[in-house]
């Protein structure tokens, strides 16, 4: 006789592991109306990103030591608030435009893939994830965020009782991890409309960030993976185009150990929402743990924060966007 122990192999799913690029290096993400002002604003703009491309690869080859880095580039484009146009007549205008300044796009994804993608509810699954940090002292009084639908970093400004003055009861909001001050923020995560949850730009920006960063799974399976693209025509349903789309066959991988997004500054409050969200997500363990084992096998620092894997290029925009917007 001898000991043996059996054990259902689907008890203990194995995590995929994914190919992972040095950087993961976004050239757009506009909103609709960005794209409905016409091909002069997406010119605009990748003539500002051309600018800031060179000093991110250069930065990715630093920190590998010289080498050449292993950089993919993508573009996101918000089908998800607002439909304007058809995948065949605006991807060829983003692609000309891009070509134009010197760029090529390998990856090309839908925000609403950041929703639901290939029939997975990414957004809702990362929602399950998030751990809220209770600041020191805090007793339980504010409702989960699964409940309210915000995610704070501290503490919120409580309630007066209504035996206090204003002057007595007063107690300023408290950041978590203040240093000297406090920065705090609240971060709506969605809306209902209609009966339906409207998720957020920053909740889904967040989504979009862990799908780069390869940090997301369904049951141990990679998800958001890219499908490429035959070279035909775009399709005239956005419904109809894949979640993220494949257009260089020889683009290094879309994961990477490192993000980097170019964008106007009047998306700066968006992301900075977004890192919060990223602080307080619980990330699959062992795709963690595949990522910290291959930088280490490659010589690659990685940092152990998620939100610091995250970087950002903001630009000013022209002086006549914020005129108009001032009128």
């Amino acid at each position: 006789m001898t000991d043996a122990v059996f054990r259902e192999t689907t008890a203990e799913p194995r995590t995929q592991a994914v190919p992972l690029s040095h950087l993961s290096l976004e050239l757009g993400h506009l909103y609709m109306e960005d794209f409905e002002a016409g091909p002069e604003r997406l010119r605009e703009h990748f003539a500002e990103v051309r600018i800031w491309v060179d000093a991110a690869r250069a930065a990715a080859a630093r920190r590998i030591g010289g080498k050449r880095p292993r950089i993919s580039t993508c573009f996101l484009i918000d089908d998800y608030f607002t439909r304007f146009s058809t995948p065949a007549e605006l991807i060829p205008v983003v692609l000309a435009e891009a070509e134009r300044a010197g760029l090529v796009i390998d990856y090309l994804a839908r925000e609403s893939g950041c929703a639901v993608a290939d029939k997975i509810e990414l957004a809702e699954a990362v929602m399950h994830r998030l751990v809220e940090s209770p600041p020191p002292g805090s007793y339980g009084s504010r409702p989960p965020v699964s409940r309210t639908g915000w995610l704070p970093n501290g503490q919120r400004t409580p309630a007066l009782r209504p035996a206090l003055s204003e002057a007595k009861g007063w107690q300023p909001p408290q950041e978590t991890a203040a240093r000297n001050h406090s920065v705090f923020m609240d971060v709506e995560l969605w809306s209902d409309k209609d009966g339906q949850r409207l998720w957020s730009c920053p909740f889904l920006a967040a989504v979009w960030q862990l799908a780069r960063l390869g940090l997301l799974r369904h049951l141990g399976e990679p998800v958001l993976a890219p499908r490429p693209w035959t070279g035909g025509d775009f399709p005239h349903d956005w419904d109809q185009l894949p979640p993220l789309l494949r257009l260089n066959a020889t683009a290094a991988p879309f994961n990477a150990y490192r993000t980097c997004t170019m964008m106007a500054n009047r998306f700066l409050a968006v992301e900075d929402a977004v890192r919060l969200v990223l602080d307080q997500v619980d990330v699959d363990a062992g795709a963690l743990r595949q990522v910290a084992e291959r930088s280490a096998r490659e010589g690659v620092a990685v940092p152990a924060a998620v939100a610091q894997r995250a970087t950002y290029v903001f630009y000013e925009e022209p002086a006549r966007d914020s005129a108009r917007e001032a009128s």
